[in-house]
């Protein structure tokens, strides 16, 4: 049990989860960091804090387009649902009360920019998710058009990512169609917003559910975690861009003597505190407002 009484559903690499009721969760961001599967055994400050932020950003920015399991991230409102919650300032600005939902069994994927593991792929073997896209693009380059690219949800282990085609079996044509007309309008939306930013939405990772047979988005909404951004004034074509994602902490990472296997090393202070650094900066960057200003922030 939690120290509010609720009964813990789920922990996972950097979320955990709570029942509220018979129809909301409560869901606590941590500052856990995970890499390659792996957690690390040192926090990230600021972290859940800045997931849940923009999360609740994106979602208010376009409230009236997109579709969400989020009721509130706002400790008064939460507090009438599960009372002491005000006392729990550890998980201010971290929780987010959600309705219910039947989860689709899919990562939905849209990528704007050729990248990661599509990047590897294309190198590999001309497509992107098993589907054909221009010869001649670089790291980096804008493909013709957002791409939903999905992938499976693992419960262990590696998602695998597979084309559209098969996804359909997995879920059924009809539920794709619609998950892709959604997640391709909101990474469309954001990625004009972040472009008047002088940022670019390479790529990002959407979860869907149902609440009451509406398919929303559920869990986080274009974060650090689920997508990469970049400085568009520091983008050239073929090389490896700067960015507010983790993956500057995976090259760290991956420049280490390890298996990634557990446990991992240990992430020395500096090393910390620039990742740190990154993703309040990636919230500062998209949100226009103060880390200060969220729910949370200390006295």
């Amino acid at each position: 049990m939690s120290d509010l009484g609720l009964t813990p559903l789920y922990s996972g690499k950097v979320r955990d989860l709570y029942e509220v009721d018979d129809q909301h969760l409560l869901m606590v961001a941590s500052d856990r960091l995970s890499a390659f599967d792996v957690v690390m055994a040192e926090p990230i400050p600021e972290k859940g804090r800045v997931l849940t932020g923009l999360t609740n950003f994106w979602i208010q920015e376009f409230g009236d387009v997109v579709p969400s399991s989020l009721v509130s991230c706002d400790p008064q409102v939460i507090e009438r649902s599960v009372p002491g919650f005000i006392g729990q300032t550890k998980w201010h600005g971290r929780a987010m009360l959600v309705r219910k939902a039947e989860m689709l069994e899919l990562e939905c994927i849209v990528r704007g920019r050729l990248a990661g593991q599509a990047h590897d792929e294309y190198v590999a073997r001309g497509t992107v998710h098993e589907m054909i896209v221009p010869p001649g693009l670089q790291l980096t380059d804008p493909l013709p058009e957002p791409m939903f690219t999905p992938s499976t949800k693992a419960a262990s282990g590696h998602d695998v990512n597979i084309s559209v085609e098969r996804a359909a079996l997995l879920v059924g044509a009809e539920r794709l169609h619609r998950a892709q007309v959604l997640c391709v309008d909101l990474f469309t939306r954001a990625a004009a917003a972040l472009a008047a930013k002088g940022l670019i939405l390479a790529d990002t990772k959407f979860e869907l559910g149902f609440v009451d047979g509406e398919m929303v988005f559920c869990d986080e909404v274009i974060t650090p975690d689920s997508s990469r951004i970049w400085p568009a004034a520091e983008v050239r074509s073929g090389e490896t861009p700067p960015s507010f994602d983790k993956q500057p902490f995976r090259d760290w990472l991956s420049a280490q003597s390890w298996d990634r296997t557990p446990p991992p090393p240990m992430v020395p202070a500096d090393v910390v505190a620039t990742t740190s650094a990154r993703y309040v900066d990636a919230y500062e960057r998209v949100t226009g407002h103060s880390i200060g200003d969220w729910y949370g922030a200390s006295s």
